[in-house]
Formats: C-alpha cells, structure tokens, sequence
C-alpha cells in the first residue's frame, strides 16, 4: 500500500505533483522512470519533495494509473485516451477542444496549450474527469490553421510586435526589424510565423504585406478580407488566362443549344448589380399554357475543369459582398462582361424551362442548354413600379409572372415553407468610401418574383439529378435503388429541444408554437412571424427563430430543405458568384449525356470546402457592417438615440438603435443609476436598489460614449427608460429569457450550439496564471437549457451582427 498523508500542508502537496508527475509520464509513454528522474524533468532538489514523488508513484501503481516495469522505474499504464479536435480560443488563453472523439468540449488550462492558436488542429490528453468537467492537455499540434495574422504594427528603437486585429489571437507576433519589410508604426499589415521557440512567450515572424494606414477604408476592408483568409485581387496569370478565354459564340455551338433569341426575355436585379447570372423568358403558348424560362449564365462553358480559373474558382468557392464592394469569384472579364447577361448581346445560358398552367401548375419542364438575347435590364425598383401601376414596357409579361409567382409562394407556405422577413442595412457612401447614411432594403414584390422562379428552378434540377424512377414510387425506394451523386443544398429539421425552448421562450411574451410535427411547427411559426411583425419584440423574435433552426449546407447527402419544404434542392441559379452552382452545371450535362454517377468522396470534400467558405464570405461581410457602423457614429459622440435592447449579458446590454441598426454596448460599470446585477435565471438585468428591469426589447434612449474602430466597438451611455422600465417592471419583463450571444463578445456558434466565452475586453492583457475557469458567456439560455443540465452551465451560441440578412443561415440565396 502507498504511504498516506495526513497533515493538510502534505494533502496540498501530493495533490500539487500527481497532475504533474501524470504529465512527465504522459509525454513520454513509451519510456519509464525513477523517482529521480521525474524529478530532475520537474527541476525538484528537495529531499522531502522527492520522497513524495516515490510515495505518489506508489499510489498511482496501487489505483493501477502506472505499472512498475522494473524495480523503483515506472511507466504510464495504456488507459490515457487521446482525442483529436480543433482548437476554440479565448482571449486569456484558454483553450477549448470541440471534438467528434469527446461529448463534452475539453477546456485546456493556458499552461497546457503547447502554443496551439485558435482553429488548429490539435491532439489532446484527456486527464480524469473531475466534478462532470473535462479537462485535457494539447500534445501535439497536427495542422495549422493558418499562420499569417492581420494585426497593426507597434515599434520600438530595437523590435517590433504585429497587435493582431483578431482577440482570438492571444500573443502578439515579435517582428525583428529587418523582417518589417517596410511597414512602419501603427500601420496595418499581414505578419507571417516563422518560428515559435520551444520556452518562448511569443512567436516570431515577417511583415509579409502592409496594407496601408490605419483608418483608410482601402486598407480596412482589404484587412477584413485577409483576417478572414479572403483574397482581394487575382493572381496576374489567372488574370491572363481569363484575357485568353475565346468569347465569340460560333453558329456551330448554337446549332447545340436550345435558341431562345426571339423570345421575350429580360433581367431583374439590383439597381448596383454588376453580373447578371439569371434572365425569365415568357410566352402564351397556343394551349393557352405559359412557357416560363428560367435562364442562368453557362459559366461551365468557359471555366473548364481542372483550369487555372477553375482551381481559383473554387478556391475561393464564392463572391464576398463587403459593405462597400465585390470580390468576385470569377476575373471581372468573366463575372462583368462574358458570363453576364447583358441587355441586346447574345449569351449562352443553361435553362430549365417549365410549361405552366394559368393556376401555375407545372405540366412539362425541359433543362439544357440554351442561347439568349436579354431585352431589357430592369432593377427591382423598376419591376416594382410596374407591379404597383400596372404601366411601362413589357407590363403584360411582368404583371403575368407576378400572378404565377404569388400563386407558386402561396402554394409553398401551405407545404410547409417558413417565410422569414428580408431586411438588409445598406450605408451610402462617399467616394473614400465614408458612410454618410443608412437605408434599408426590404424585399417587395418584383424581389420575390424573382425568388419565387429561382426556387422552382433549383428544385426542378435537384428533382431531376436525384429522382430515377417514376415520382410514384416511395423516396425510401428510390433510396434504397441509389440514387446518381449530386450536389444538394440541404435544411436540416430543427432540434425538437430547441423548438421546445423557444417555444417556452415565446410564450413568456404570451404568443404560442405548435411543435406537435413539422407541418405545425412550420404553420406555427408562420403565424408567429406574422403576429409579432412591428411588435417591440419582432426583432429579438425572428432572430432567434433562425437561431433554432440548423443551418444550410452543400453535400451530397440529401435530407431535404427543411426551411423551403422540399424533398430536393439545389443551387443552380448563380454560378456566377457560387462555385456549386457550377459544379451543378457540369453534372446536370454529364447526366444528360447518359454519364455514369460522378465521384461522391470527390464531389463532398468540395461541398464541404463551399461551406466553410460560405461561412467565413458572410462573417467577412458581417465584420465590413460592423465597421461601417462604428465609422458611422465616431463623429456622433455625445449624440443622443433612441433604441431597444437587443442583448444582455453578465458585463452589461446591447441597445440597436431604431433609426440605423448601429448596435453597441451599455456596460454595466457605467449604469450608474443604480446597482445592476445579472439575473441568470430571469435574463435580464435588475437593479439592486430601485428594482428596475432591462430586459430584450424594451426600449431606451442611448448617448454615443465611444467608437472604437480598430476593435469594431460601440459604447452607449444609459439616458432614459421607456415607460414600462421605470419602476419595479412587470412580471413578464422579469421572466424573459435572454437568448442572445454574439461576436461582439467573440462567443462562437459550436457544432452542439455550445459557446465559449471570449473575455478580452478593452485593453489587451498579459494572461493570467491561475487555473481558469469555464470564461465563456453565458447567452442564449433558450438554447443551453435544451442541451445542458443545471450543473454543467456555461456554455452558449453565437450571434450574428444584425445585417437581418438571412440569407446566409437559410440557404434561401437565388
């Protein structure tokens, strides 16, 4: 038996070294040691704390953690588990570990990192759980996620440091100065890592690009892109080989094509739209039926597999659209002129062409390729007023599209389909590039018109690719029969705990969701979406109605689009802007070619890269509104706003303003009129003396206190309560939830709807050296409560700032 401790002083002693002995022989597992050894690795002389070291090993051999390979030399016995995950960072330096291998999200002290960075791939060792909490310790970094950081040059006589923008980034990168390849202090640039010594604090690396000073709207938006890892121009030679694409339609490719030319055909899209990707082509045929074609630039004609275009093509795997620009994901020749469906020029395009009834039912649809002459290039602003007036060109064709199109809506909400309001905040802008204004976009009828043809045709090609036998038969038969490999945008159904929260959620403001079966729930939240409109409370509802719902994504397994309500669905109707799209192309003309079923492992590792990369276009764009935002109010200090709350947390409330959605904090230090404290369970935040109530939607009026541009942050000053928050506040107030989170606190959206807390704040801090503990912030109960239990809180899921474009969440893109 192992000698036993009595006193406390030795209890703090031995349970000082048994983490630690644990690690000496973790590291090295293949290798035995003496007492001597370990403490020579532990840099330990003294004799009493040796002796402990023997009595330890002794325990840990009876409680069978080691063996005694030979006499007085131990080893680690094979128990230890390893897992392999990803890194999620904080801004102290502690590390989280999300990982398919582990239930729970490991939390590695910042000890114990082995220089890991937010995003890396990691392999960890995960020590016994104490009190239901995993810990672990990172062994060994297997892959990079990046080694290049945006950040702002600080200078000194004898060294430099790069301050990354990104508060995940928790050191700052030593640049010597024969590396600062000419960037100087305080300007923006791109440092690269080129080592990190093994007992250095700091890594050390090279400016490898400056982009400019801070503050410049060049520079700001080119360092959001590089942050995300987005590029912002072409390589010269990709450049070149676009120049070099023949771009003259020859009579012999036409005599391919399906001619359209002589049919009535125009564009519909944005008044600023550059690349036209999608036409409608409308004629009465002499049944009295409608032949209605949905008409999408043949990309896949000129950017040919495996090409240079090609590989940058889906490199980049999508168009990034910033507050104030495009980058495309085709060479401008491409995107602008050749693949664009300009007015008066004849394009080659890829169609679905459907025959309609007057009640818009499909009765005969035909895909292929096709040749077009656009006859106009109407903006949305212009279809809309010839919905609205019924006058102008081509009214008679726009006016019988809108009736079809509503008919098409109408009979989509009844199968199912979950309508979410489309709002976008868009800034006016001067030529640097300054924001001088706000104005909203909402979509009206010509926008949906539009929506309504893309949907039906993105779901016509998906049924075509992935339906092979008669629609009779069930969709398990035509499963089991297997079905060709393709490409689907897929909705996943909504975690019935989280519906049950949000539905608990929803009714603390006295309205009701149906989460009896998916028709309900989507009937429901119809209804739902339709009562609040307008209401106080509208904003913080249709957010989190989204957050319930998974998100979309492409691969090749089919699960249907929950949000839509289709079986199949596809992206077909932008391959101008979404490598999918063109993937989608090429394998609907293999298919009707007779090809056999395409390589699935293929095509689902390039789904799975246009995901990722969806992801990190809509976090840049997110990033670019947010900036905007903060340049919006930085002359504007001291002005004085009316809004609601939007967010609360444990450091204070975020408050958007009514009148142009710019959303910044009002921390708790600096509500002074009284003592506020967090009320976890209540979600709000209450006042110790007066009892007053904040909580989500109420309305206040703000002062602008600060904006900060380098870390994209607004500070409001607390000047007034709304009525209703004057006094000790209802008991509706004082029971709603609050469930947001958001990237203001660099909380993230995990793969469990888990957060973790970020707690970098104003300054940057040296991290601290004690054990941390679980740091991350404590938003969106709704959804914690449905997948944590009461003794495991802490974690939460990540908001997005409010573009209120949802787009990006629903897959609803046409």
């Amino acid at each position: 038996m192992g000698k036993k401790f009595k006193s406390q002083k030795q209890g703090k002693k031995k349970s000082h070294f048994f983490e630690e002995i644990l690690n000496v022989l973790s590291k090295n597992p293949s290798k035995s040691f003496n007492y001597k050894q370990i403490a020579s690795e532990l840099n330990i002389t003294d004799h009493s704390q040796r002796m402990l070291i023997t009595a330890i090993l002794e325990e840990l051999e009876t409680n069978d953690a080691v063996s005694q390979v030979e006499r007085g030399k131990f080893k680690l016995k094979s128990t230890e588990r390893f897992i392999t995950g990803k890194v999620d960072m904080t801004a102290s330096g502690t590390a989280y570990i999300i990982s398919e291998e582990s239930e729970d999200d490991v939390l590695v002290n910042q000890r114990k990192t082995k220089n890991a960075l937010h995003g890396d791939i990691v392999r960890v060792l995960l020590y016994p759980k104490k009190k239901g909490k995993q810990e672990g310790e990172i062994v060994e970094i297997m892959e990079r996620a990046k080694t290049e950081f945006v950040g702002t040059v600080q200078l000194s006589p004898r060294f430099a440091f790069l301050v990354p923008s990104n508060n995940k980034m928790h050191v700052d990168i030593y640049i010597p100065l024969e590396k600062l390849n000419g960037a100087k202090d305080g300007q923006k640039a791109i440092a690269k890592i080129t080592e990190w010594p093994k007992n250095g604090v700091n890594p050390i690396g090279e400016i490898s690009e400056v982009l400019g000073d801070v503050g410049d709207n060049n520079t700001e938006m080119h360092a959001i892109l590089a942050e995300y890892g987005l590029p912002y121009h072409f390589p010269k030679d990709v450049e070149r080989a676009a120049d070099l694409i023949p771009i003259e339609i020859t009579e012999e490719e036409i005599a391919k094509r399906k001619d359209f030319r002589k049919i009535t055909t125009f564009t519909i899209d944005p008044v600023d739209a550059k690349d036209f990707d999608d036409a409608l082509s409308i004629r009465k045929l002499e049944n009295g039926n409608w032949e209605i074609g949905v008409h999408i630039a043949d990309v896949s004609h000129y950017v040919k597999p495996g090409s240079m275009i090609d590989k940058e093509a889906i490199s980049r795997a999508t168009s990034v659209y910033l507050v104030d620009r495009v980058v495309p994901m085709l060479p401008e020749i491409l995107s602008n002129n050749v693949c664009s469906l300009r007015p008066n020029e004849e394009k080659l395009c890829f169609s679905a062409v459907f025959e309609m009834t007057d009640e818009a039912e499909v009765v005969q649809e035909w895909i292929g390729r096709t040749v077009i002459n656009s006859d106009k290039r109407f903006t949305y602003e212009q279809a809309q007023e010839i919905i609205e007036t019924g006058e102008g060109e081509f009214s008679e064709e726009i006016l019988t599209l809108d009736r079809l199109s509503k008919i098409l809506r109408t009979n989509r909400f009844k199968k199912g389909s979950i309508a979410f309001e489309k709002m976008e905040v868009k800034f006016h802008l001067d030529e640097a590039g300054n924001p001088t204004g706000v104005y909203f976009k909402i979509a009206k009828d010509s926008n949906q018109l539009i929506e309504d043809f893309m949907l039906l045709a993105n779901r016509k090609v998906a049924e075509f690719v992935g339906m092979q036998t008669p629609r009779k038969e069930s969709t398990q038969v035509l499963r089991e029969k297997g079905q060709r490999a393709f490409v689907y945008r897929v909705h996943d159904k909504p975690n019935p705990d989280k519906l049950a929260s949000f539905a608990e959620f929803v009714g603390k403001f006295g309205y009701k969701l149906n989460t009896q079966n998916e028709k309900a729930v989507a009937d429901s939240m119809n209804k739902l979406l339709k009562d609040v409109n307008e209401k106080k409370e509208a904003g913080v509802i249709e957010l989190l109605a989204i957050r319930t719902m998974a998100k979309a994504i492409y691969t090749t397994k089919n699960i249907g689009h929950y949000g839509l309500g289709f079986e199949y669905y596809t992206h077909f109707t932008s391959p101008i802007r979404r490598y999918p799209d063109v993937m989608v192309h090429r394998l609907v003309q293999h298919y009707l070619d007779g090809g056999k079923s395409a390589d699935a492992e293929q095509l689902e590792q390039d789904c799975k890269h246009s995901s990722e990369m969806e992801k990190l276009a809509a976090d840049a764009e997110r990033s670019s509104i947010k900036y905007k935002q903060v340049q919006f109010l930085k002359d504007k200090i001291g002005q004085e706003f009316d809004g609601k709350i939007s967010g609360v947390t444990e450091w204070g409330i975020f408050v958007e303003i009514t009148e142009n959605h710019c959303e910044g904090m009002i921390r708790q230090r600096d509500m002074t009129d009284d003592s506020y404290f967090f009320d976890e369970d209540n979600y709000c935040m209450r006042g110790k003396k007066y009892g007053r109530v904040l909580t989500l939607g109420d309305e206040v009026r703000i002062e602008v206190k600060r904006a900060d541009l380098v870390k994209k942050q607004l500070d409001f000053a607390l000047v007034e309560f709304g009525d209703m928050n004057k006094g000790k506040g209802s008991s509706s107030q004082e029971s709603r939830p609050d469930s947001q989170s958001d990237s203001r606190s660099g909380s993230r959206n995990s793969r469990r709807q888990g957060s973790r807390k970020n707690n970098r704040e104003d300054t940057k801090e040296p991290a601290k050296k004690e054990e941390p503990a679980d740091d991350r912030p404590r938003n969106e109960r709704f959804q914690k409560k449905a997948e944590e239990s009461k003794e495991t809180k802490g974690k939460e899921g990540k908001k997005d700032s409010k573009g209120r474009t949802f787009n990006d969440e629903w897959g609803f893109e046409i």
